[in-house]
């Protein structure tokens, strides 16, 4: 899908579907108003009849209007301006799209900007690019018949103003930040036996092929064996695809600067190890990688922006599968960092990579590593499919992250890492334990990774809850793309 902006009256610009607002009660729109002049006052006699009425969300679709160059009028209901706010905003865009979507049109434009649909213009260009592209969407590449790719090509935002450069700007940034969930979600969707470690490295290997600013490294297990990555190793050890540790690095601004580094959990499928995990929906342990998965998004994106920032992606990828060469609970490794770990429950086996990818990630010499996994459970449990989990060791990063979360409507909430709660990982036989007990199981989770990363700052993402969906709508999300790309933006413009 493409996106433009531009300045146009309503009346004379050509297009497949115009797209005008109508606020409860029946007052139009500056757009709408206009062109209800040029149309000899069919918008308002329709109101006057009560076709339209202007209730937030409400659609109707007109054709052929007199004096109008564009072949249909969607008129689209913005309810009582006084009580708009991002939910009933996201809403509005959503039910525009969807009556978009019905018709046959192939280009639509929507005057929308102008009255920032509750809220500034920027925020509302970007997220009716998210969701433009969300309905355009398909998943179904596998099936014998795949549905039909979406009618709707281009989006063009108009407005009766000349739009500014820091609009443009944004727009291009949505687009490039949409095609990055699209991949994000690409990738996600993708089942176990096509989306293996082997599989994730060549498309990292792609990424390098098709953007000049980004160099892709593969390491192999004997790489690992090398290094000493015990923990991510024994996760691999019952499965018979090799692990793969990539690493995607980003050139955008001087060598000097220090780079953002990206941890990305990348576990391709997860029955649970030996601590089998019950039959009942298993199958969506194929979202086991979408951490990784918003990683190669991410670097996409920042890739087709030209950011004027370095970063780093780092992932650890591979499955975790029982067999007679599984690792056991009981069992006892020793990190990259020299940390012992006692394995009480080999379900727990995200921690286990993303140890040593974050002890690895200190080669990097980091300004920020910020890791990003479906970790717990009990994420899910505690903030539902909302909000992302959030911890972090300093204050003033996870502020930054939560305030990136909010431009971008891709939140997150804070929970702590206090000291109090490391006693739950105490081992008899070990450093530590890779579980803490069920009692704040998201909390120490970080805990244990807060144990490898104290060598620089450093914040830790559980997607759990919304990296995917499960039921009618399952499929991932592209979550957390907009995030982490929103707070690379932010700090590329410091």
């Amino acid at each position: 899908m493409e996106f433009s902006i531009k300045q146009s009256s309503p009346e004379k610009l050509k297009s497949s579907c115009l797209v005008v607002g109508v606020f409860e009660g029946g007052k139009l729109s500056a757009a709408a108003q206009v062109l209800d002049k040029a149309a000899q006052h069919a918008l308002s006699d329709l109101i006057a009849r009560g076709d339209m009425s202007g209730k937030s969300s409400s659609t109707l679709l007109m054709h052929k209007l007199h004096g109008i160059a564009a072949e249909r009028v969607l008129l689209v209901g913005l309810g009582k301006a006084a009580e708009l706010n991002n939910k009933i905003t996201l809403e509005i865009l959503r039910a525009t799209f969807s009556a978009l979507n019905a018709t046959p049109a192939k280009d639509a434009a929507l005057y929308i900007s102008d009255e920032g649909v509750g809220k500034d213009a920027a925020w509302a260009i970007k997220q009716a690019v998210f969701i433009a592209a969300e309905q355009a969407f398909r998943s179904d590449d596998l099936k014998s018949k795949p549905s039909k790719a979406a009618t709707l090509k281009h989006i063009t935002f108009a407005s009766l103003e000349k739009p500014g450069t820091a609009l443009k700007n944004t727009l291009d940034q949505a687009a490039a930040i949409a095609r990055g969930m699209s991949l994000t979600k690409a990738l996600a969707n993708l089942p176990g036996n096509i989306c293996t470690p082997t599989y994730l490295a060549a498309n990292a290997l792609a990424l390098d092929k098709a953007h000049k600013n980004i160099k892709t490294t593969v390491l192999e297990e004997k790489d690992m064996q090398k290094l000493g990555m015990g923990s991510f190793l024994s996760v691999t050890r019952g499965s018979e695809q090799p692990a793969k540790l990539i690493t995607l690095e980003y050139s955008g601004a001087d060598k000097k600067q220090k780079p953002i580094v990206l941890v990305g959990k990348g576990i391709t499928f997860d029955s649970g190890g030996i601590s089998l995990k019950p039959g009942a929906d298993m199958d969506e342990m194929k979202y086991d990688m979408c951490g990784a998965a918003s990683v190669f998004g991410v670097m996409q994106a920042i890739a087709e922006m030209g950011l004027k920032l370095n970063v780093v992606g780092v992932i650890p990828t591979c499955e975790n599968m029982p067999s007679g060469r599984a690792t056991k609970p009981g069992d006892i490794v020793t990190s990259m960092s020299g940390q012992t770990i006692e394995i009480l429950n080999t379900d727990a086996e995200g921690r286990l990579i993303l140890c040593d990818a974050l002890t690895y990630s200190a080669k990097f010499n980091p300004d920020t590593v910020i890791d990003i996994a479906t970790l717990t459970g009990a994420c899910v449990i505690a903030l539902g499919h909302v909000a992302s989990g959030l911890f972090s060791n300093e204050d003033k990063l996870a502020k930054e992250l939560i305030a990136a979360g909010e431009q971008a409507h891709d939140r997150v909430w804070q929970l702590p890492l206090w000291e109090d709660y490391q006693p739950l990982l105490d081992s008899n036989f070990a450093d530590m334990a890779n579980i803490g007990g069920r009692a704040g199981g998201t909390i120490t989770a970080a805990c244990f990774l807060s144990r490898f990363t104290k060598d620089y700052r450093w914040a830790h993402l559980d997607i759990a809850g919304t990296a995917n969906k499960s039921g009618k709508e399952k499929g991932a999300t592209g979550r957390p793309v907009p995030l982490l790309t929103q707070y690379l933006i932010n700090r590329a413009g410091k």
